[in-house]
């Protein structure tokens, strides 16, 4: 009986030391097992679908996630219907990510009581830089900013002008241009790119702001007048930045895409993603179709993205204030 004893004590401090080793170990060292949900805050067919969709194809190779990367829109209100619903139903098993937008999400948690801030989203990686550019219908008579601008002058608020949404990156430039120019102009907010694109293309508006990336694809039914960014675009080398047209306009509605985590999911997961998705953004494969495309790429990893997000929310404060406040009003 005392050897059947021995033995079963022996079992035991095995079975202990087993379940403490376990313990130690990642508990989502697996993870993924299952495909992956990303959420897209705009409708199909636009800049951040369309790119997200390139820059995850390759998640299920077994070098980067090793499962796939499913793509679920969920538009309206400039992003604030998909991010709140991440916040308030998705998952916090790293099944349920989040693509991102800044400096929408920022400058709509600013003005709006949104369920999403910087501080409710875990940043990931940065995939690209989509500058805001003035777009008007192709047999306008607005052939530059210039020309736009003097017609508003003499017409006060008879300039219609459309974008993505209210407080998105091209919500934000037509204040910067309104500001900037001296003039009043009626916007006009969409429920993503595609429709504000399609409303100019349809001369339902006399001008909008849209991605760099949706007008170089559609430049052959519009016409692009102006860049709001610091300096030219090799994409679009011949269309000058409002600085160049005499308007002081910098590249703060440059908008930011990427990849994030609600508040909430494991650190681990996290980590894992952290290092993988800047690999997978910067592969042959995606770089090149994104360059094909006309896409802007801008990869930044989680440290960088983290700061970005930081130093646009105190950036956008003091211009946001005033709407703020005349909302509460």
């Amino acid at each position: 009986m005392k050897r059947k004893t021995g033995f079963c004590f022996a079992s035991v401090l095995v079975l202990a030391a087993l379940v403490m080793f376990g313990l130690s170990a990642p508990v989502h060292a697996e993870w993924p097992t299952s495909p992956i949900s990303l959420i897209v805050a705009y409708p199909p067919g636009g800049a951040t679908d369309f790119q997200a969709r390139i820059v995850t194809m390759l998640a299920g190779d077994e070098k980067y996630l090793g499962q796939p990367i499913v793509i679920i829109n969920k538009p309206g209100a400039g992003g604030q219907v998909g991010w709140n619903w991440c916040i308030e139903k998705g998952t916090k098993d790293g099944n349920t990510m989040l693509s991102y937008n800044v400096p929408h999400f920022i400058a709509q948690s600013i003005v709006y009581d949104t369920k999403y801030d910087t501080d409710k989203f875990e940043a990931v990686a940065n995939w690209g830089a989509d500058p805001a550019v003035l777009i008007v219908p192709k047999d306008s008579p607005f052939n530059s900013v210039k020309d736009l601008v003097d017609y508003a002058k003499q017409n006060p608020g008879k300039i219609t002008i459309t974008g993505a949404g209210m407080f998105v990156g091209h919500h934000i430039a037509v204040l910067q241009l309104s500001k900037a120019a001296g003039i009043k102009m009626t916007y006009i907010p969409e429920s993503g790119g595609v429709p504000a694109m399609q409303a100019v293309v349809a001369g339902k508006v006399k001008a909008g702001f849209n991605n760099l990336s949706d007008a170089f694809r559609n430049q052959d039914r519009i016409k692009i007048i102006g860049v709001a960014d610091l300096e030219r675009h090799e994409f679009l080398p011949n269309v000058k930045t409002f600085k160049e047209q005499g308007l002081d306009i910098d590249d703060a509605s440059v908008n930011f895409r990427g990849v994030a985590f609600v508040k909430g999911v494991p650190q681990d997961i996290i980590k894992k993603c952290a290092d993988v998705f800047p690999k997978m953004f910067n592969d042959k494969k995606v770089l090149g179709k994104m360059k094909d495309s006309g896409s802007p790429v801008r990869v930044m990893n989680r440290d960088q993205l983290t700061k970005m997000f930081k130093n646009t929310e105190n950036s956008l404060k003091p211009l946001l204030a005033e709407l703020r406040e005349k909302k509460k009003k």
